[in-house]
C-alpha cells in the first residue's frame, strides 16, 4: 500500500512538474510576442514621426501659396473696386452737371410763369370789362329790338320755341318716315324669313273643338230610357259625371253640355256603352261611368306621353304629363289646347334654332306654357301664373317657370326663349281659322279700338275696319299737320300695343290730306 502511494505521489509529482514546464513554453511563447509588437511599434512610431514631418512640410508649402494666391485676389478686387469708385465718381458729376442744367431751366421758366401770370391777371380785368360793355350792349340791342318788333323778350321767346317745336315736330317726323322705312324693310326681310321658315317646319291643320258633344241614338225611343222612370237615370249620369245633358226635339241625338271636356268625354263615352249594354238603370250607370272614367284616365296620360314622344321631351313628372293629357280636352276659342300647345312648342323650338337660343328650353316651356288652364276654373288667377306655380311643385326649372308665367306679360322676361315662347303663342293662336271669337269680345275689341283713337286731340272720327285688323283715323287738317300725323300715328299704335291684347297686328291709318301708316304688333 505504501508503493502505491509513493506511485501515485511520483505520478503527481510529474504531472506538476510537466505542467510547470508546460506554463514556461507558453509563457516564453507569448514574452516573444510581445518583444515582437514592441519592435512594430517602434517601427510604427518611427514611420508616424516620419510622416508627420513630411505632413508638415507640404503644409507649410501649401500654406505659402494660398497665401500667395489671397494676396492676387485681394490685389485683383482692390483694383476693380478701384475702376467701380472712378466710374461712380465719374457718373455722379454727370448728374450733378445735369441736375444744375435743370435748375437753370426750372428758374427761367418759373419767372416765364410769374410773368404770364401777371398778364392773365391783367387780362381778366380787361375781360370782366368787355363783359360789362358786352352786357350793356346786349340790354340796348335788345330794347331797340323789343321797339322795333314791337314784343316783349318774353313774347319773342315763346315765338321763338314754339318755331323750335314746329321745327323739331317736322324733324321728328322726317326721322321716323326715314329710319322706319329702312327698319320696315330689314325687319320684314328677316321676320319673313325666320317665321315662314319656323311656321313651315311645323305646320299643322286644326280641328275646331265645340264645347257640347252630340251623342247619335239608334232610335227616338232610347230618350226614354235614358232619361228613367221620373228621369232617375238622367239624374244619376248628371250626378256621376257633371255634365248637362240636354234632351230636345232633335232626332236620334242628346247633346252634353259641360265646360270640362274631360268630363263631358266620360258622358259621352258612358252614354255610348250604356246604349250599347243596354241595360240602363242607376247601378249599371255608377259601373259604366267608372270604368269610362278610368279610360279617360289612361288617354289623359297616353296622351301626354305622346306630345312628350312626339316632340322629343325626356325627363318630366308624372302628374305634370297628367295634367298636360288633360289639355287633349280643353279648348280655347274653339282651340285644342294640347294640339295648340304641341304647335307652340314645335314653332319655339324653330324659332331657338333661327336665332341660336337653347332649343330644347325653348320646346320644353312651349308645351307647357298653358298648363295652368286645365287647373284655372279650381283657383282664383291667371292661368300663366296658376301653370308656373303648379311646375314649380314638381321641379321644373325657373327657366321654363319664368317663360310659362310671363307669356302674357304677367311677370318679367328672363331668358330670350321666353319671349319666343310668347311669340309662337300669338302665331299659332292668330293663325286664319285656328280661333273663334266671340261676338261680345269682337265687339268690345272694336269699340276698345275706336275709343283710343277718339281719346287724341285733332281727331274727327274712326273707324274699326278688317274685323279689328286695321284702325282708320280722319283728323283734322287745320288741327294736325302732316308731320303730326305721322308721329300720331306712332302714339296710337303705341297705345293699342299697351293697352290691348289681340292676335296678330293692327294697322293704324291717319287720314288727311296724307296719311301716315304704323302697326302695332
Amino acid at each position: 500500500m505504501n508503493s502505491a502511494i509513493t506511485i501515485g505521489l511520483v505520478v503527481i509529482g510529474l504531472c506538476i512538474v510537466i505542467s510547470v514546464l508546460f506554463k514556461k513554453s507558453v509563457i516564453d511563447r507569448k514574452i516573444a510576442e510581445l518583444n515582437d509588437l514592441e519592435d512594430e511599434r517602434a517601427k510604427a512610431k518611427i514611420k508616424a514621426k516620419e510622416i508627420l514631418e513630411r505632413a508638415e512640410k507640404e503644409a507649410q508649402a501649401r500654406g505659402k501659396e494660398i497665401e500667395l494666391k489671397a494676396k492676387e485676389a485681394v490685389y485683383y478686387m482692390k483694383e476693380e473696386a478701384e475702376k467701380e469708385i472712378k466710374l461712380a465718381k465719374n457718373d455722379l458729376v454727370q448728374k450733378e452737371s445735369r441736375l444744375a442744367r435743370k435748375e437753370e431751366t426750372l428758374d427761367n421758366k418759373i419767372e416765364k410763369l410769374e410773368v404770364k401770370a401777371q398778364e392773365l391777371e391783367k387780362s381778366a380785368e380787361d375781360l370782366e370789362e368787355k363783359k360789362q360793355e358786352i352786357s350793356k350792349l346786349r340790354e340796348a340791342q335788345e330794347a331797340e329790338l323789343e321797339r322795333i318788333s314791337g314784343l316783349s323778350k318774353n313774347d319773342a321767346k315763346e315765338m321763338l320755341i314754339s318755331k323750335l317745336r314746329d321745327d323739331l315736330i317736322h324733324e321728328t317726323a322726317v326721322a321716323i318716315r326715314e329710319y322706319e322705312g329702312k327698319l320696315e324693310e330689314e325687319k320684314d326681310r328677316i321676320s319673313r324669313r325666320i317665321l315662314s321658315t319656323s311656321i313651315g317646319k311645323a305646320s299643322s291643320e286644326y280641328v275646331v273643338d265645340a264645347t257640347v258633344s252630340v251623342v247619335n241614338l239608334p232610335n227616338d225611343e232610347m230618350k226614354g230610357r235614358i232619361i228613367g222612370r221620373e228621369g232617375r237615370n238622367i239624374r244619376a249620369i248628371e250626378a256621376l259625371t257633371g255634365v248637362d245633358i240636354i234632351i230636345d226635339d232633335t232626332p236620334e241625338a242628346v247633346v252634353l253640355s259641360s265646360f270640362d271636356g274631360v268630363r263631358r268625354e266620360v258622358a259621352r263615352r258612358a252614354i255610348e256603352k250604356l246604349i250599347t249594354d243596354g241595360r240602363i238603370h242607376p247601378g249599371k250607370i255608377e259601373e259604366v261611368v267608372n270604368k269610362a272614367r278610368k279610360e279617360i284616365d289612361k288617354d289623359i296620360l297616353d296622351a301626354g306621353e305622346q306630345a312628350l314622344l312626339e316632340l322629343g321631351i325626356p325627363g318630366m313628372h308624372i302628374e305634370i304629363i297628367k295634367t298636360l293629357g288633360k289639355l287633349k280636352y280643353r279648348t280655347s276659342y274653339g282651340q285644342n289646347v294640347l294640339t295648340h300647345s304641341i304647335e307652340v312648342a314645335k314653332l319655339s323650338a324653330n324659332l331657338a334654332a333661327e336665332i341660336g337660343a337653347d332649343t330644347e328650353l325653348a320646346k320644353r316651356a312651349g308645351l307647357l306654357h298653358d298648363v295652368g288652364k286645365v287647373l284655372e276654373h279650381d283657383i282664383e288667377a291667371s292661368h300663366a301664373l296658376i301653370g308656373g306655380e303648379f311646375l314649380k311643385k314638381f321641379g321644373e326649372k325657373q327657366e321654363v317657370i319664368n317663360a310659362v308665367m310671363a307669356h302674357h306679360n304677367e311677370v318679367e322676361f328672363e331668358t330670350v326663349e321666353a319671349i319666343l315662347v310668347q311669340a309662337a303663342d300669338a302665331i299659332s293662336a292668330s293663325r286664319p281659322g285656328a280661333r273663334r271669337e266671340t261676338l261680345s269680345a269682337y265687339l268690345k275689341r272694336l269699340e276698345s279700338l275706336e275709343e283710343i283713337a277718339t281719346s287724341f286731340d285733332g281727331v274727327e272720327s274712326s273707324y274699326a275696319i278688317q274685323a279689328g285688323r286695321e284702325i282708320r283715323i280722319i283728323i283734322n287738317p287745320e288741327v294736325i299737320s302732316d308731320d303730326a300725323a305721322t308721329k300720331m300715328a306712332r302714339d296710337v299704335a303705341k297705345r293699342i300695343e299697351d293697352t290691348m291684347q289681340y292676335p296678330g297686328q293692327i294697322k293704324v291709318t291717319i287720314m288727311r290730306e296724307t296719311r301716315a301708316v304704323e302697326y302695332a304688333k
